[in-house]
């Protein structure tokens, strides 16, 4: 009976091998064929194709593959990889996928947690963004176009290189790249004071499931609405955003206090999570918690550091913390000034790099490429000790030597911004997200699963401590845990499981929009949004 129910289980991967066997070669030949003859230039879009042959398939693949549980022997492989240099090569391949029943995976940076825009179960293309990337500053109108190729520290760098006193809202990570970044939201050390990246769009190039190329002004406020925050890979491909920058001031300071739980930490947590959300909109509190091992007697502790970037001096900041939380006894000697531009390069632990780091693309940390399972969660009402007692309890299991959990404060213009401006709902009555991860090391990657179902038992004991009716998440940190479409069918009651934790009740308008600008569900993965037939 068990061998019954293992093959059962099997059978769909089986099918799907086969599948993609049989019609790899054949389709593989006919979809470069048509991508030639649709092409304008044949000559300049065989530069942009890599096939399986070819000698640099294999490091354009690799090279922004962030999560290297995707990066294994038996991962599924595009048929082919196109990295287009111009629209024509986008409407090609669009065009020769749907003929030739090829799905499209799109990647800009390849931080997709659960590896969706660069693996399918089905035969696949990928198209990988990395040559449609400029970033156009208009410092004078406050504005800049960034193709979604780019990734975040090339915007910075380019931001910085006209102005130390202008920023944008958009993630910490450098390596992130601007097209999923925006399209599911983009949360950042300013999104306190100016929101998410999202929220700082005002104007797109798009292209659907026919080849168009639009613009805020010809795709219409819902499509607009739509791709500002609902998730890439449902909709067609951005091509470029217009983002509104934002003023910063010439001095940001910087902060971070650790304490064990033997110094009081789980106090300072309790009386963080009452104040966090309601200081001041120039700062973006967060505390992070994990496994120790105490240099005093060589025991396992949990370390818990509360830290924050404050827009403004280290004189304007203390008053603040010493009335709004002088438990945790900040002075001067914590803080740390710096221009906005330093402050990028110091959450990515560049300090003292020279400002072009932020152009590597391909940059890893010195510790190399990690293996990780990313869940979230949003807080409405403090969470009890009790709570935060079993919390440090699996911070210190085994699996989690490597884990960390922050809570990262809301409030701020977040609190002010309508649930239904963009699909982002996470706004009013937040406390704070949870962010949790468990990473580990290429030679216990055979013990993966060890660590993934540790992820998952911390976040069914936080169950009583989280939101409810729905449970939300956040969509960019992707987790297929929370349910997932059916290889070929992408059904409304099924999708609406994970679909409303992402996006509450803009899951329906959602829906909706999908089923307008691409109704046969071309563009699809695991967690698209699906049309309603």
């Amino acid at each position: 009976m068990k061998f019954l129910q293992f093959s059962m289980l099997l059978l769909p991967i089986l099918l799907d091998a086969l599948l993609s066997f049989s019609m790899g070669a054949s389709t593989h030949q006919d979809f470069l064929q048509c991508l030639s003859l649709r092409s304008n230039d044949s000559t300049s879009i065989s530069n942009v194709i890599y096939t399986r042959n070819n000698s640099s398939y294999s490091f354009v693949l690799e090279s922004t593959i962030r999560n290297l549980r995707f990066n294994s022997t038996d991962t599924p492989k595009p048929l082919v990889i196109i990295t287009p240099s111009r629209t024509s090569h986008f409407q090609a391949t669009i065009y020769c996928a749907r003929k030739h029943g090829l799905q499209i995976r799109t990647r800009s940076g390849g931080h997709d947690y659960e590896g969706l825009s660069y693996v399918a179960r089905v035969p696949f293309v990928v198209v990988d963004l990395v040559n449609f990337r400029s970033v156009d500053v208009d410092v004078e109108n406050r504005v800049a176009w960034v193709q979604a190729g780019a990734i975040l520290g090339e915007v910075y760098y380019r931001i910085a290189e006209k102005s130390r006193t202008l920023g944008f809202a958009g993630g910490i990570y450098f390596t992130v790249g601007v097209g999923g970044h925006i399209s599911g939201g983009g949360f950042g050390l300013l999104f306190r004071k100016y929101g998410l990246a999202c929220d700082n769009v005002i104007d797109a190039q798009f292209i659907d499931v026919n080849g168009r190329i639009l613009d805020r002004k010809s795709m219409g406020k819902d499509l607009f609405w739509a791709i500002r925050g609902g998730g890439g890979g449902s909709f067609g491909i951005v091509l470029a955003w217009k983002v509104a920058l934002v003023p910063v001031p010439p001095t940001v300071t910087a902060f971070s206090i650790s304490r064990t739980l033997e110094q009081n930490a789980t106090q300072l947590i309790l009386r963080w999570q009452d104040i966090a959300h309601q200081l001041p909109d120039e700062m973006n509190p967060d505390v992070t918690m994990f496994s120790f091992n105490s240099t005093q007697d060589g025991r396992k502790t949990i370390l818990v550091s509360f830290s924050s970037l404050f827009l403004g001096t280290i004189d304007e900041l203390l008053p603040i913390m010493q009335q709004r939380f002088p438990e945790l006894g900040l002075s001067g000697q914590d803080c740390i000034e710096m221009s906005w531009i330093e402050a990028v390069l110091y959450y990515n632990q560049l300090q003292n790099q020279p400002l072009e780091t932020l152009l590597n693309r391909t940059f890893r940390t010195p510790s190399g490429g990690q293996y990780y399972k990313i869940k979230s969660d949003y807080v409405k009402e403090p969470i009890s000790e009790t709570g935060l007692n079993g919390l440090f309890s699996r911070l210190s299991d085994e699996e989690a030597s490597s884990a960390v959990i922050i809570f990262m404060a809301y409030g701020g213009i977040m609190g002010r911004i309508p649930e239904d401006a963009t699909p982002y709902a996470h706004r009013a009555g937040n406390l704070f997200k949870i962010y949790y991860n468990v990473n580990w090391q290429e030679q216990d990657n055979v013990n993966s699963q060890k660590y993934i179902d540790w992820s998952r038992r911390v976040y069914k004991d936080m169950t009583p401590f989280v939101s409810k009716s729905p449970r939300e998440a956040y969509a960019n940190y992707r987790d297929l845990d929370l349910g997932s479409n059916n290889v070929g069918i992408t059904s409304y009651t099924q999708a609406s499981i994970w679909g409303r934790k992402y996006f509450k009740n803009n899951f329906d308008r959602l829906v909706q929009v999908k089923t307008k600008i691409d109704p046969e569900n071309f563009f699809k993965h695991e967690q698209s949004i699906p049309p309603l037939f």
